[in-house]
């Protein structure tokens, strides 16, 4: 497996009529899809401690974090759960670029963060490296894809990534990214998720660019929630659409399943139709 850096890649393949494109996860029109209030940064930490006790402080076990993995059942639809070392190799080459700084009234800073953005995505790591136990799982449905991760951050700060996320929206709206000779339009918005967790944000990142000669959009619905010095990560999506409904399902139902684990719990059974 070739990367650019030596983060661990994850690689995500979708069938075109003209041959195969690496896809990942969701799009968005700029506004919500539920009508739903969005909460995110600081202020979702302030409204989590009023709905719910605050999250459990126990050091998450690898072990623990593989149990804290949804299922299929958790997410519905028609999603089927791969092997873990097929989803530990998934990536999207349409998320490989250098940003234009020209796109920006503040030139590299802004860029920087754009860059940032589309750098985490490909190597799927959006909150920074864990500093402990982490687990992954995916699941594909059609030409989507939806990698679910559990990750301790016990030396470092999720709080700081989540933070980040949430200025995205504004500094990172439209850009143009290059790469392998052509350029693609990148648009990010915000996106609401159930209030679950301390503290949460939720994305929609669409590429349009070119894949095999013909036009195609990548739509990723991009998910992150803390519990504690822990985080669940959400990415999903491809080029059939948006996959807002399974990132909302996953994250509801993820992040319960790892505050059992904190608190000593065995995760409650999966829903089933």
């Amino acid at each position: 497996m070739t990367r650019r850096s030596p983060r661990l890649v994850r690689t995500l393949t979708t069938a075109l009529a003209a041959g195969t494109l690496l896809t990942t996860a969701a799009c968005s029109d700029g506004g919500d899809t539920d009508g739903g209030t969005r909460v995110t940064g600081v202020e979702a930490s302030q409204v989590a401690g009023e709905r719910q006790t605050p999250s459990p402080t126990a050091t998450l076990s690898t072990e623990g974090a593989r149990t804290a993995l949804i299922t299929e059942a958790d997410i519905e639809d028609d999603w089927t759960q791969v092997k873990d070392t097929e989803a530990e190799n998934w990536h999207d080459n349409l998320l490989i670029g250098k940003v234009d700084v020209n796109d920006f009234i503040s030139g590299k800073n802004q860029a920087a963060d754009c860059q940032r953005l589309m750098d985490s995505l490909f190597d799927d790591d959006l909150l920074g490296r864990p500093s402990g136990a982490s687990a992954l799982r995916g699941f594909v449905q059609g030409d989507s894809r939806l990698l679910y991760q559990v990750a301790s951050y016990d030396r470092t700060d999720p709080q700081d990534s989540l933070t980040w996320m949430s200025t995205l929206p504004e500094k990172c709206d439209q850009f143009t990214v290059t790469g392998g000779g052509d350029k693609r339009t990148v648009q990010v918005v915000e996106t609401s998720l159930p209030g679950v967790g301390d503290a949460r944000q939720g994305l929609r990142v669409t590429v349009q660019g070119d894949a095999g000669g013909d036009p195609a959009t990548l739509t990723l619905d991009v998910a992150a929630v803390r519990v504690g010095d822990d985080a669940i990560t959400v990415t999903a999506g491809g080029l059939d659409g948006d996959e807002n409904d399974s990132t909302k399902q996953a994250v509801e139902q993820g992040t319960q399943r790892l505050q059992d684990v904190l608190a000593g719990k065995s995760p409650a059974a999966s829903p089933t139709d």
